[in-house]
């Protein structure tokens, strides 16, 4: 009665009452049952407020969305429909119009006016505290691409007046605390400037070249650990402080030897300056690694000091210019951070830029590794070992079966078919490395992204977020085990629209356990996003 290649719901909960599954794969034995449970129904072009949506929670408690000006955060949350049917097939019959609009989905919990009037909400930053239920928010005024270097600011690096990060309890919506940064830049596109760890965030100011570790108490409280650039050590700013006090006691008591028409002179050439005096903290521990490294590549001492003059000091200004990108935790203790030049760092696409990953120790203040974004022996790393780098949540479940060339058979082999077909090997390298460090929960962990259950074609549709060119055509989801069609995704109109020069652009928010997903097709235009949603009925 129930064969193999039988894989409907029945015959599968019949196998789960005779079979006892393997040590260890319990939960995936429990997650084929989504290839039966799919969201194999759509309402095209659904009637629903015109706001800007982001994302559903990785707890799938709430729908993130903005208001249209930035101005206002309106949270959902998801319900499923429910409607009366008085025929007897009431699977073959038309939804009512009543249970076709966004609200049979989804009720609103609160609208919260998060940005002031001259601020507008950073519609792409949002990052999830899953176990306070906290939302961390960002608003920011625009930026002042040309303002002037002082301070200690990075020539070339744009600046904000006003960045404002927000804590909020997503349960009511209260704002819990705000950290503010004035005058300042923080890459906020997709979170790329902030990253989350647990109760942990660190936040990288390309502008003046540090990064802010700050804890999230239980209490809602935002509370600053430590701030690495300049110092690294938490005395280093005191002990520099000292040196300088202690020179210039020295210097005014030399005064009295030195006539007095040579006094102010003297004060011009011997005062320190904390600017210009030495390199930051986090870049001397890098040259320091970096010149070790190098000078023990060579054990005779003649051809050691050629090879440190080759490698070293042919390139010191060119390792002296780089800065900080973008930065990851690895841990509690360890940071990912990615140098390049100026350029790269407030480009749109630094893939083309030369850039280096260095691996930084918060406690040792100690730089353990560093590699440049092209070399084998870290793709090599990564490609073990990429799981390493997905950083998720101890209590998130659903954020650790995210497909990764790692853990996932099919994304192993599809990589090594890119791998054998690319002209050019390093290109290759480093286009697969250009992702490092990775943005904080910038993937969904909906099921139906998982590979080992669906293929679908990543040029149209996968889990990281992103914006993409959109079809007319519906992404099919087949199922791997049966290479059967199991429903298709399909954005925009059901009978797709006429005018094909105009651009536009879809986006998916999936549920991360149910079978509902949002489809958003919008234009460049003010025009209103088209939004479907997919469901199983």
């Amino acid at each position: 009665m129930f064969r193999s290649n039988n894989y409907n719901v029945t015959a599968r909960i019949f196998q789960r009452q005779i079979r006892t599954p393997a040590p260890g794969t319990s939960f995936h034995c429990a997650r084929r049952f989504y290839e039966n449970i799919v969201p194999s129904c759509t309402i095209y072009d659904a009637e629903c407020p015109d706001h800007s949506f982001r994302k559903f929670t990785e707890d799938g408690q709430y729908l993130i969305s903005f208001s249209r000006n930035h101005q206002d955060l309106i949270v959902y949350r998801p319900s499923w429909l429910t409607f009366s049917c008085k025929e007897e097939d009431c699977d073959g019959q038309d939804l009512p119009l009543k249970a076709r609009k966004f609200e049979s989905f989804f009720s609103q919990l609160y609208s919260v006016p998060l940005a002031s009037s001259s601020e507008l909400i950073c519609k792409d930053f949002f990052l999830y505290i899953e176990s306070n239920q906290f939302g961390l928010f960002a608003t920011s005024t625009p930026q002042v691409h040309d303002a002037p270097a002082i301070g200690g600011a990075v020539h070339g690096v744009p600046s904000v007046e006003k960045i404002t990060f927000h804590l909020l309890r997503l349960g009511d919506g209260v704002i819990l605390d705000e950290r503010v940064f004035r005058n300042d830049y923080v890459n906020l596109a997709h979170s790329m400037g902030v990253f989350l760890y647990d109760d942990l965030l660190a936040i990288v100011s390309l502008r003046y070249q540090k990064i802010h570790i700050i804890q999230i108490r239980d209490s809602g409280t935002l509370v600053d650990v430590r701030a690495i650039g300049e110092f690294c050590q938490e005395d280093d700013e005191l002990f520099l402080n000292s040196s300088y006090q202690c020179t210039a006691n020295g210097d005014r008591s030399r005064q009295h030897h030195v006539p007095v028409d040579h006094v102010g002179q003297s004060d011009n050439h011997n005062q320190p300056s904390p600017e210009n005096s030495f390199l930051s903290g986090i870049k001397q521990r890098m040259l320091s690694f970096i010149f070790q490294g190098i000078w023990n590549e060579e054990t005779d001492e003649t051809l050691r000091m050629q090879h440190v003059k080759k490698k070293f000091y042919f390139h010191f200004q060119d390792y002296v210019d780089l800065i900080m990108w973008k930065v990851q935790l690895l841990d509690r203790h360890h940071l990912l951070i990615k140098f390049g030049s100026v350029d790269g760092g407030v480009s749109r696409n630094a893939d083309n830029h030369p850039a280096f990953l260095a691996v930084y120790n918060m406690e040792t203040t100690d730089i353990v590794a560093f590699y440049q974004n092209s070399v084998d022996e870290l793709y090599l790393l990564f490609e073990q070992f990429c799981d390493h780098f997905h950083v998720t949540s101890k209590r998130s479940l659903y954020m650790n079966f995210i497909s990764s060339h790692s853990n996932n058979i099919h994304v192993r082999e599809q990589v090594r078919s890119n791998k054998n077909k690319a002209t050019s090997l390093p290109q290759f390298v480093k286009k697969m490395l250009s992702s490092l460090p990775y943005c904080s929960q910038s993937q969904s962990p909906s099921p139906y992204f998982d590979q080992s259950l669906f293929r679908y074609d990543e040029k149209l549709i996968s889990a990281t977020e992103r914006h993409r060119q959109c079809t007319d055509h519906p992404i099919k989801f087949i199922s791997r085990q049966s290479n059967t069609l199991k429903f298709k995704i399909k954005p925009g109109p059901e009978v797709g629209t006429a005018d094909g020069r105009v651009k536009k652009i879809s986006s998916f928010l999936f549920h991360p356990f149910l079978p509902l997903a949002l489809s958003i097709q919008q234009t460049w235009s003010l025009q209103p996003a088209v939004v479907n949603i997919h469901f199983r009925r």
